[in-house]
């Protein structure tokens, strides 16, 4: 009993942990310069192929894992695939900020679009309306729950969660889901990272 009390201790003042080691970005390594890293439909070598990674690919946004860790989930153009991991490099994390300094976000129904600079600005475009642009702080983990984040933008707030999204739209994933509130309106969508 004394033992599970100094551990919780000691874990509640360690830093928040993020609950996936997903959304991140990766550089494609280990492959031939004449070669690609192919995209597969499912996460098997025998599964068929989508699309490819060029072997120099970088800033690769990983969106999901198998539980083994041995296939990533990414974006080529507007459809997802599985690569193999272990042709893929984790880029290093911000020092500073949780996730990547830019986040790119959007919605359906209406359409709409947000750009996020951490600790920059940010600039919502409602496809129908004006763009507007605003202050962005930085994201904060959220307290005894460690797969959301929320960021403020100027008089407005942002909820991102790392879990599996999709728009509708498209055959994309994304690893992030949003919910805006701007004004007196809510918006949800999903977000990806973007690479310096």
């Amino acid at each position: 009993m004394i033992r599970a009390l100094a551990i919780l201790l000691a874990l509640a003042g360690a830093p928040a942990l993020r609950a996936d080691p997903v959304p991140a970005l990766f550089d494609v390594t280990g492959v031939a310069a004449n070669d690609v890293l192919n995209l597969r439909a499912e996460p098997s070598a025998s599964s068929e192929k989508l699309g490819e990674l060029v072997a120099n690919a970088t800033g690769v946004e990983v969106v999901d894992l198998t539980f083994d860790g041995k296939w990533g989930r990414v974006n080529a153009g507007e459809i997802a695939g599985w690569v193999a991991m272990r042709y893929l490099a984790r880029r290093p994390d911000h020092p500073d900020l949780w996730l990547t300094p830019r986040l790119v976000c959007s919605g359906t129904e209406p359409f709409w679009s947000l750009t996020i600079d951490q600790g920059v600005s940010a600039r919502f475009d409602p496809m129908a309306d004006q763009a507007q642009s605003m202050p962005a702080g930085t994201l904060k983990p959220g307290v005894a729950v460690v797969n959301r984040f929320m960021i403020a933008l100027g008089d407005n707030l942002a909820i991102i969660r790392q879990e599996q999204c999709h728009d509708g739209m498209s055959d994309r994933a994304y690893g992030l889901e949003i919910s805006l509130v701007l004004g007196d309106s809510l918006y949800s969508g999903c977000c990806s990272l973007v690479a310096d």
